[in-house]
């Protein structure tokens, strides 16, 4: 009988067309692990680990997080839409996403400092109290997205498109915009920007 310390670890484990709900990932450690157009969506990843894996083409929806470790974590063209980040284990949190849907997904007083979103899609993503100091939004989309009480400093949002950010309620210093992004840091000032 296996003592309840004792977790199950997986290395360099390549998973296809696989649906997480009906056929659930053992409780454990996933090291260098790949995973390709699977299903998670409602699966329950809670205290699972993974570290340096991959998603590619997965849909991710509505997952279960609670205490799952990402560490150097990328996401490419998956579908994550309505995940509570926040109740991940933030110890040594590494995330990259890449062509990805993250609308209604809450980082809330998350520390994920050099977070790294490209052309993804955060519509009415919540970051309220979330450190994304040095983070880069290369060409996102972060319509109706929440920055209250969020450092920013040194992120990257150059690229980035519709978002509204209060420099009043959050850290920005360093941070780098464009003249474009203009209107959304200012555009509660009432003011005309030509």
């Amino acid at each position: 009988m296996k003592d309840h310390s004792e977790r199950d670890y997986f290395e360099g484990l390549h998973l296809n067309n696989r649906k997480i709900a009906e056929d659930p990932l053992q409780k454990g450690d996933y090291d260098n692990c790949y995973f390709n157009a699977c299903d998670f969506t409602g699966a329950d990843l809670s205290f699972i680990n993974f570290m340096e894996c991959e998603f590619r083409e997965c849909n991710i929806s509505l997952t279960r997080l609670a205490q799952t470790s990402f560490r150097e974590v990328s996401f490419i063209s998956c579908k994550l839409l309505g995940l509570h980040f926040e109740d991940i284990n933030n110890m040594m949190t590494s995330l990259v996403f890449k062509l990805c849907n993250l609308d209604v997904c809450s980082f809330n007083k998350l520390k994920l400092k050099k977070a790294i979103f490209i052309d993804s899609k955060l519509s009415e993503a919540d970051f309220t109290d979330t450190d994304l100091g040095g983070s880069v939004f290369s060409n996102c989309d972060l319509d109706r997205a929440i920055f209250r009480n969020t450092n920013l400093e040194g992120a990257d949002l150059r690229t980035a498109f519709n978002f509204r950010i209060n420099p009043d309620q959050n850290h920005i210093k360093k941070a780098r915009f464009t003249l474009n992004g203009l209107p959304g840091l200012l555009g509660r000032y009432d003011i005309e920007i030509e």
